[in-house]
């Protein structure tokens, strides 16, 4: 059987395209060029099914969560505080999985942020 190997890309509508790619750069350190290749860090990649109720994306409109690894959880959510970002309060930790922070992106998508253990 085939299988894939990896996830090829994230695709988002956006009302100003340009000014959220901007955002994901600036507040996020997301590095792409202008066609939109980023070259990520290896690590580890979840890829998981939610029940259609779940109030974990934050709105029930939004039908998928982008989740960015990062190295430094409280230093990230701090950053992003600093640029004016609308970060959740909570974080959560999960052990031997890690901790878990939310931004949610200048069009209303809610974002996870993973330090993992």
């Amino acid at each position: 059987m085939e299988r894939v190997v990896g996830i090829g890309g994230y695709f988002l509508r956006a009302a100003d395209p340009a000014a959220l790619g901007a955002w994901y750069r600036d507040c996020l350190g997301l590095d792409a060029d202008e066609n939109g290749l980023w070259r990520q860090e290896a690590g580890p990649t979840v890829f998981a099914a939610f029940e259609s109720e779940t109030d974990y994306f934050g709105s029930r409109t939004q039908q998928a969560m982008l989740n960015f690894r990062v190295h430094d959880l409280d230093a990230m959510l701090a950053q992003l505080r600093a640029t004016g970002a609308d970060v959740a309060e909570e974080t959560q930790d999960m052990a031997c999985v890690g901790r878990f922070g939310w931004v949610t992106d200048p069009e209303g998508n809610r974002v996870e942020l993973w330090q993992p253990a």
